[in-house]
């Protein structure tokens, strides 16, 4: 007798015990101590054994909790968290608990994600009693921080003598630290190197004398201070690597050197590990071998976010406009294409691709098709799709690098004009798909540029080297630019009459200008 085996089940299930045993991404400020880490994912504190596996949940609050630090005998968590609400510092057991709140100042926020967080945890001082975080609570204003100490077992907090504090660690006989006077961490500007860039200090707690340890004009962050070495974090090779600082000789030398991806938020044992944040994944640098080792973690997942779910997109409307004979709406919600009748009619999902972002649709003069921007390909390029949906959508254009701008069809529906985050004001041929480059600015995007009614006249703005900008237009018959405003005048925003004989736009002509109350000079504030 032959038993069927049921092959597709098994399949099935060797495809899901696969899935539930990949790495998972996105995990965020970690913290190592003996065999655990933990770290951060979806808003809430996990932690895994140190050589990876399946991570265990630590917290379950509606709100955020980040920054989570082991105490020096590991014993503790203590971490910044919106439990009840505010953002305050707060202690755990290690192993999971209720977590206690010990901070109650009233937390600046909710901010924008250039300024981070308040409260922010870094650490613990070298005994284990008290808790090392960054408050906003007496400031005038954002960036300006100081750091401050609070028990674990509840009362006021302790500032620390520094006159502006970010980052900061206890150096190991607990006389001194190491810290940073600026707080720029969520700044998303990368390779910055002005005068804002963090740079790291030691700072001596009694005879509050500061030394300057960073030799280079980009960031130096994350401080770690483990026996007679500071360990931190640093762009200037242009990504974020590991480097120490030696305390005896004042040399600097750099530990990984990775190409791609940034290597972020490390933290470290206060031994001879450090566990950091690179690509979403873990990895953990030991001082000791120089090297590094990748840790896979999987974070179980109930499922819930897996299932198809219905999600109103009435919140989330952008580029709306009307159809040539004011019939339907079109608009972009939610990275789709949408179309919806202004009196009667069904709602229509024209590019419904739930791995795609589309933006900037635009109905063709005739009504027949849709224009808009796509990243299916993985680079965004310009599509038309049938304004009924009754055809696939059709890619127009190839080559695109990130960033392409609203396009405008000409009012012949011969041409679809649109920028690029380079500066390029293209025109492309719909029949051929040929692109045609009208120019290049170097002076920033061009992103207002409209058609005439009659004939393919293409006005459009562009800066000057000084900063002015000017109104051009571009003849599609001969491909020639005519600049048609005066460059001593700022002006811009160019929009043709009905007719398509006259062209309209925004300029500063009078200048109306007042004496400087501050200084013996003039003012143009009234343009």
């Amino acid at each position: 007798m032959h038993v069927l085996k049921p092959v597709g089940v098994l399949a099935l299930a060797s495809l899901l015990s696969l899935s539930a045993a990949a790495q998972t991404k996105l995990l965020r400020f970690p913290d190592i101590h003996g065999d655990k880490v933990v770290f951060t994912y979806g808003g809430d504190l996990w932690t895994a054994s140190a050589s990876g596996g399946a991570a265990t949940r630590l917290t379950a609050y509606p709100g955020v909790e980040v920054f989570a630090k082991f105490s020096p005998d590991g014993q503790w968590i203590a971490f910044t968290g919106q439990c009840d609400g505010d953002e305050q510092v707060y202690v755990m057991p290690a192993s999971g608990g209720v977590p206690k709140q010990l901070t109650f100042y009233p937390a600046h926020g909710p901010l924008t994600p250039r300024w981070g967080y308040d409260n922010q945890v870094y650490g613990w001082t070298n005994d284990g009693k008290r808790i090392l975080f960054r408050s906003m609570r007496d400031s005038w204003e954002n960036p300006v921080t100081h750091l401050y100490t609070v028990s674990m077992d509840g009362g006021p907090a302790e500032q620390l003598p520094m006159p502006e504090s970010g980052a900061g660690a206890y150096a190991p006989d607990g006389a001194r630290m190491v810290y940073a006077p600026t707080a720029r961490d969520f700044r998303a500007e990368k390779r910055y190197g002005g005068g804002e860039a963090d740079q790291l200090y030691i700072f001596d707690l009694q005879s509050h004398a500061a030394k300057l340890i960073t030799d280079n004009p980009r960031a130096s962050r994350d401080p770690m201070w483990i026996g007679d070495k500071i360990y931190f974090d640093s762009d200037r090779d242009g990504h974020f690597n590991l480097y120490d600082y030696d305390v005896k000789t004042a040399k600097t030398t750099q530990l990984t050197f990775s190409k791609q991806w940034d290597l972020r938020w490390p933290g470290t044992d206060r031994d001879h590990r450090i566990v950091y944040e690179l690509n979403g994944e873990l990895q953990i640098f030991d001082t000791k071998t120089g090297k590094s080792a990748a840790i896979s973690i999987n974070v179980p997942d109930d499922g819930q976010t897996w299932r198809p779910q219905r999600i109103s997109a009435a919140g989330q409307v952008e580029d709306a406009g009307l159809s040539p004979k004011g019939e339907r709406v079109l608009f972009a919600a939610r990275g789709d294409i949408f179309t919806a009748p202004v009196e009667h009619g069904p709602t229509r999902n024209l590019t419904d691709t739930a791995g795609a972002h589309e933006k900037h649709p635009a109905w063709s003069p005739d009504g027949s098709r849709i224009a808009y921007v796509s990243d299916k390909t993985g680079e965004e390029e310009i599509w038309v799709v049938a304004q009924d949906g009754s055809a696939p959508a059709e890619q127009l254009t190839t080559g695109g690098k990130a960033f392409r701008y609203h396009p405008e069809w000409s009012a012949d529906g011969k041409w679809i004009a649109f920028g690029d985050k380079d500066g390029v004001l293209w025109a492309l041929s719909v029949a051929d798909k040929k692109l045609n480059q009208i120019v290049h600015s170097t002076h920033g995007a061009i992103t207002s540029y409209e058609w005439s009614a009659k004939g393919a006249f293409l006005a459009f703005d562009m800066n000057n080297s000084d900063g002015f900008g000017s109104v051009y237009i571009w003849n599609a018959a001969d491909g020639q630019t005519h600049k048609v405003t005066d460059e001593n005048f700022d002006s811009g925003v160019p929009a043709w009459d009905p007719d398509g004989n006259y062209l309209f736009f925004e300029s500063v002509h009078e200048f109306a200008p007042v004496v400087s109350q501050a200084e013996f000079n003039y003012a143009t504030d009234r343009g």
